[in-house]
C-alpha cells in the first residue's frame, strides 16, 4: 500500500514542468502564426492569379469580336447614365463586376447585366443584381481614400469589390497627381474605341488588382492587400500573370515589371 501512495504521489507534473511546456507552446505558436500568415496571403494571391487568367481569356475574346477594343463602359458625369462614345467618360471600374455601393459614374447603377465582360464569364448571362466571383479578390481589403468620408452610409470597411463592383481595374489610363481628372489615357482612347499599338505586350499590363492605382491623383488609398505593402497583382498583355508587383510611390508609369504606356514616348503626347 505505502508503494502504490508513493507511486500516486508523482504521477503528475510540477509547476515547473507545467511552466517549460507553456514556454515551448508559446515559442512554437510564435514561430508558426507569421508562417501560416503567409501562407494564407500566397494562397489568396494564387486564387487571384486564377481570377485573372480567367479574365484574360475573357479579354481575349472581347478584343477578337470588338475588334480590338478592350470593354469599356462610358457615363455621363451629369446623369450617371451610360452613353456611346465619344460622349462622356470611360469608368474603368464598370468593365466587368456586380453593381457597386458607390452612387457616383453609374457604380451603383450598372448592374452585373451591364457591364460587358461579364458575358464572356461564366457560361451565361447575368442579372443586373448577380455576383461575378471572378472580380473579387480574396485579398481585397478595400481602400482608406478619404473620399469615402463623402458618404457616410457606407461601410468603410467595405472592400473593393463591394464599393465599385470589381477589385480589378482595366489600364485605362496612367497615373497622376490631379484628382479631378485623368491627365494620361492609356489603353482606352479618350475618345473610346480602338487600342492603341503596343510596343512590348510582355510588359503592358492589362488588368490588374485595384492597388495598382493606389497613389493615382496624388495620394495613397492605403490598399495594401498583399502582404502588408503596396503590391499588385497583374495580367499583361500577352496574356501571362505577374503575381505580387511592387507599385512604388508617386505617379510612376514604368518599372522593372510593368509599364502602363502603350510605348515609352506616350506621356509626350498629352504634355503641352
Amino acid at each position: 500500500m505505502r508503494r502504490t501512495k508513493y507511486l500516486n504521489r508523482n504521477a503528475g507534473f510540477t509547476l515547473i514542468e507545467l511552466l517549460v511546456v507553456i514556454s515551448i507552446i508559446a515559442l512554437l505558436i510564435g514561430i508558426l502564426i507569421p508562417t501560416l500568415g503567409a501562407a494564407r496571403d500566397s494562397a489568396r494571391s494564387l486564387r487571384c492569379g486564377t481570377n485573372l487568367n480567367q479574365i484574360g481569356v475573357a479579354i481575349t475574346m472581347y478584343l477578337g469580336d470588338h475588334r480590338e477594343s478592350l470593354p469599356q463602359v462610358r457615363i455621363d458625369f451629369g446623369t450617371g447614365e451610360i452613353v456611346d462614345a465619344p460622349h462622356g467618360g470611360n469608368i474603368g471600374s464598370l468593365f466587368g463586376g456586380k453593381k457597386g455601393l458607390l452612387p457616383v459614374f453609374g457604380i451603383d447603377t450598372v448592374g452585373a447585366d451591364r457591364r460587358p465582360l461579364n458575358t464572356y464569364l461564366g457560361g451565361g448571362g447575368f442579372g443586373e443584381d448577380d455576383e461575378v466571383e471572378y472580380f473579387s479578390d480574396p485579398s481585397d481589403t478595400g481602400t482608406s481614400d478619404p473620399f469615402l468620408s463623402f458618404f457616410p452610409h457606407i461601410d468603410p470597411k467595405s472592400t473593393m469589390y463591394d464599393l465599385v463592383g470589381t477589385s480589378y481595374n482595366l489600364n485605362d489610363h496612367a497615373p497622376d497627381t490631379d484628382p479631378n481628372g485623368e491627365i494620361y489615357p492609356t489603353l482606352i482612347p479618350q475618345e473610346g474605341g480602338v487600342m492603341p499599338p503596343i510596343a512590348n505586350t510582355s510588359k503592358t499590363w492589362v488588368c490588374g488588382d485595384q492597388p495598382i492605382y493606389n497613389y493615382d491623383d496624388g495620394g495613397d488609398r492605403g490598399q495594401r492587400w498583399h502582404h502588408g505593402a503596396v503590391k499588385a497583382n497583374l495580367l499583361y498583355l500577352d496574356n501571362h500573370v505577374q503575381l505580387g508587383v511592387s507599385v512604388p510611390e508617386g505617379p510612376v508609369h514604368t518599372t522593372d515589371d510593368y509599364t502602363f504606356l502603350p510605348d515609352p514616348d506616350w506621356i509626350e503626347r498629352f504634355t503641352p
